[in-house]
């Protein structure tokens, strides 16, 4: 008898990779500690290389983190990590560097998840490799606080407008829009109970298959905000489509897949190397699992 197989489990929609989130930072050796010492990503070697603004690799995905007023997410990020004993240990080594600032970790065995907020208040929640399908080092999604009774309408717009298919679902105990943007990533619309922070000006990074269905609906609502160039655009407001209000101010850079960076191969290094372990060939770390399934 042939295996049967579920085909929509393949199905990612109209946003095919969430590539990167850019968020301001004061201090970049402040940042370098965190995010590369810390949480054990890679700064990449090609991009951006001066001492204004770095771009971190993890996995496929990256961090942009120019150097201005620090900018918060109002929500958190995940991030898929090889192994939790590791990140404690690199989180434990760079506590004092990081002292006087809002650096923190907790560890959550019963729920697998070890949770980090950066010097600047950033909140992101790490998971070990095998927790979003093949993914050993990455960016499996962003979760963005919204207010109470807007996730539905949030929802509509992803679909209507950017084309992507979507879920409602509860996150984290409270009712949420899942928005597919590709291979094992999700936005996610978090509604909550108090007032969401003031929108500060930080952006996320999307690829699309469709690049001008959703650049003409977007026009239509006139809600483009930056004609960049013929491989990419930008908006900002997330709005009800049937009376137009605001629900959530969140800056898109949109791009084609004709973008001279779409998939552009990312160096990874294993941050277990260290001088005292050192086995040499062992510089590289792969960001995907052997698929099992």
């Amino acid at each position: 008898m042939k295996k049967k197989f579920d085909r929509t489990k393949e199905d990612v929609g109209n946003i095919i990779k969430l590539e990167h989130l850019n968020l301001c930072v004061e201090d970049q050796l402040t940042a370098t500690v965190f995010y590369v010492q810390g949480l054990g990503f890679t700064r990449d070697p090609y991009m951006m290389t001066s001492i204004n603004n770095m771009w971190i690799n993890l996995g496929r995905s990256q961090f942009h983190l120019p150097t201005g007023k620090p900018q918060v997410l109002r929500g958190r990020t995940g991030l898929v990590v090889s192994s939790h004993k590791s990140l404690i240990d690199r989180l434990k080594f760079v506590r004092k560097q990081l002292s006087g600032t809002k650096f923190r970790y907790s560890a959550n065995s019963e729920k697998k998840f070890v949770d980090v907020w950066c010097p600047y208040g950033n909140r992101f929640r790490c998971h070990e490799a095998g927790s979003f399908g093949n993914m050993r080092v990455g960016m499996p999604y962003i979760q963005f606080d919204v207010q109470t009774g807007s996730v539905k309408s949030i929802l509509n717009f992803y679909r209507k407008i950017m084309h992507a298919p979507g879920k409602l679902a509860k996150w984290d105990g409270m009712k949420a829009a899942i928005i597919q943007a590709g291979n094992d990533q999700v936005l996610v619309f978090r509604e909550q109970s108090g007032p969401v922070e003031k929108y500060d000006g930080h952006h996320i990074q999307i690829y699309v298959t469709n690049f001008s269905g959703p650049y003409k609906k977007l026009q239509k609502h006139n809600l483009v905000s930056q004609e960049t160039n013929e491989y990419q655009y930008r908006f900002v407001n997330i709005i009800d489509l049937d009376s137009e209000d605001l629900l959530f101010k969140l800056d898109h850079e949109v791009r084609s897949m004709s973008h001279p960076l779409y998939g552009r191969h990312l160096i990874n290094r294993d941050p277990d190397q260290t001088i005292r372990g050192f086995v040499d060939g062992y510089e590289a770390a792969p960001w995907l699992q052997l698929n099992k399934r």
